[in-house]
Formats: C-alpha cells, structure tokens, sequence
C-alpha cells in the first residue's frame, strides 16, 4: 500500500473530528431562503462554491504557501495567513477557519519532529500566525511528503463532500443524491486542481459577494442547526 495515498485519505478525511460537520458556510441561509431546495440546485451551490470562490480563495492560499514551505519562506507564509484572514469578511467564517486550523494540527502533533511544525505550532502560540484551515492544511500536507497536486486534490475532495453532506442534511436529500453530486462533482475538481497548481496570484481572494451575505445573514437567523 502507497503511504504516501494513506497519509493523504487520513488528511483529507471528512470525519476527521475538527469540527467541520458543525458548519455550513453559509448553505443554510441558502436553504433557509428556498434557494438550495433539491438536488439539481444543491449540485449548483457547490458547484459555484468551488469554482466562484474556493478556487480564488482556500485552495490558492494553500498553493502559494505549500510553495513557500518547500523554501522554508516563513515571511511569505505569514504574510498569506494575514491575507487570508482579510478576506474572510463574515465573522463567523473567519472564527471557523481559525478553529479548524487549530483543531487540524492537535491531531497531526504526532509529526512534532518535523521541523516546520514545530515552527508552525510557535508561530501561532506566538500569535505571529492566525492558523488558518488552509495554511495549516498546506504545511502539514507537505510535513507527510505530500505532492502539491495530491494536496489540492484532498483539498477540494473534502470540500466537496462536505458540502454534499451538509445538502442532504438540510434540505433535505437521500444518500443516493448525494452520491450522484459527487460524482458529478469530480470532473469540476480535476479541473479545479489543475488551475490551483499555479493560481494567478492577482485574483487571490477573489470575493463572491452573494456567499458572503448569505454567511453574514446566517448570523442572525432565527434558528440554526449550524454554526456557520
């Protein structure tokens, strides 16, 4: 068996307990609102999510700094976490991110004797690094000899079915739905993918107005099953 397949099954695992299964990123407004009401316009949402703002966003974060810590170029990494951190508008989105970073690399401290983590794990006690998912995600990525492309891959995989499982849940869908948003999804990712090898680094932090709104709005809905 590849280790280095196992190592990237495990990191993007989505029942890893980060607490991811607990936010929504703005999908229950959507539902909320009558927008994401079946499977055709469930399939939409993540669509657009992935290709109109992950894309521009986490996945080319996660690019820029994989290729900053194959150099050990720990100002350029710092300086996208702060980026990062700017361009997550809706409170509660920007908390998450944070918290599912710090969460991530609680589970991976097996790999302390790793340099860059132990710098990473400095950086953010110092406070010199907010830690955000994407940026830690990238640097533990490359901590288990991961390729970029095989990082990235993970990457919008869990999205993905994050996404896809949080729409059955709300709307709410049969598991054969969500099946076949998946697998309708995986051509977008491969192509996705390819783009984030080399993002253009003008478009980064791209922002999609409508999913901030609807993120902000969540804040204030009535009743929630979600934190964000």
């Amino acid at each position: 068996m590849n280790s280095a397949l196992l190592q990237l099954l495990h990191l993007s695992d989505p029942t890893l307990p980060i607490g991811g299964f607990s936010h929504s990123n703005g999908l229950e407004t959507y539902v909320q609102k009558d927008i994401v009401k079946d499977e055709t316009s469930a399939l939409l949402f993540i669509q657009n999510m992935l290709s109109q703002s992950i894309v521009y966003n986490d996945a080319s974060y996660l690019s820029f700094v994989f290729s900053a810590i194959e150099n050990e170029d720990w100002d350029t990494i710092i300086s996208l976490d702060n980026h990062c951190n700017a361009t997550k508008l809706p409170s509660e989105i920007r908390i998450a991110s944070q918290k599912l970073g710090l969460r991530l690399i609680k589970i991976f401290q097996s790999l302390d004797e790793n340099k860059n983590i132990q710098i990473l794990h400095q950086k953010i006690k110092s406070k010199e690094l907010y830690g955000h998912y994407c940026i830690v995600f990238a640097i533990i990525a490359h901590a288990l000899k991961l390729k970029k492309k095989e990082a990235l891959t993970g990457f919008y995989y869990n999205a993905a079915t994050a996404f896809t499982t949080n729409c059955v849940k709300l709307i709410p869908l049969g598991q054969q739905s969500g099946q076949q948003i998946i697998l309708k999804l995986m051509p977008l990712m491969e192509t996705l993918v390819a783009a984030s090898m080399q993002p253009e680094k003008s478009k980064l932090g791209l922002c999609s107005i409508g999913f901030d709104i609807r993120a902000m709005q969540h804040e204030n809905l009535y009743s929630r099953l979600y934190m964000s």
